[in-house]
């Protein structure tokens, strides 16, 4: 069975690199200690320290799992092999809002690595796909949740 392609920058691939040492180094070591310090309490049974240890055990190693998966999956967009003539993953696009004149810069990244708040949209979002392909000066319709929206393609960068 074949995983689904991960879309990474070399940004997003070093994120995932750094979580995932510190998870293998720090944090299963941390957690080690807090279950054997419970333990020593005794009675596991009805340990609630122990239980918490246990369970963030599991979230760690499941988290583990998925991060080495994703790296598994990993295809990686190198800025350098970015073409400016029309957006791809990776460009950085100027849109011009054609309703109220504002202009918004954003990153188009794969799923994993989108973060709004950071201006860094996916290529699945409604507007990281209206604009996949259109060039330069291109405006394009995106249907949001809160209606349509109108954008003029300013300018397209790596």
């Amino acid at each position: 069975m074949k995983g689904k392609e991960i879309i990474l920058t070399l940004e997003g691939l070093k994120k995932i690199e750094d979580e995932l040492e510190q998870l293998k180094t720090v944090r299963r070591r941390e957690v080690a200690e807090r279950i054997k310090q419970a333990i020593e309490f005794g009675d596991i049974s009805e340990n609630s320290e122990y239980e918490d240890a246990k369970n963030e055990q599991a979230f760690i190693e499941g988290r583990i799992l998925t991060l080495e998966k994703m790296l598994r999956y990993a295809k990686i967009i190198d800025d350098e092999n970015i073409d400016t003539g029309v957006v791809s993953i990776g460009s950085t696009v100027l849109l011009k809002d054609l309703e109220d004149g504002s202009e918004v810069k954003y990153t188009i990244v794969g799923s994993v690595e989108a973060d709004p708040g950071a201006n860094k949209i996916s290529n699945e979002s409604p507007v990281g796909k209206a604009i996949l392909g259109q060039a330069k000066d291109s405006v394009v319709e995106v249907t949001v949740p809160a209606g349509q929206l109108k954008y003029q393609i300013m300018d397209i960068l790596r």
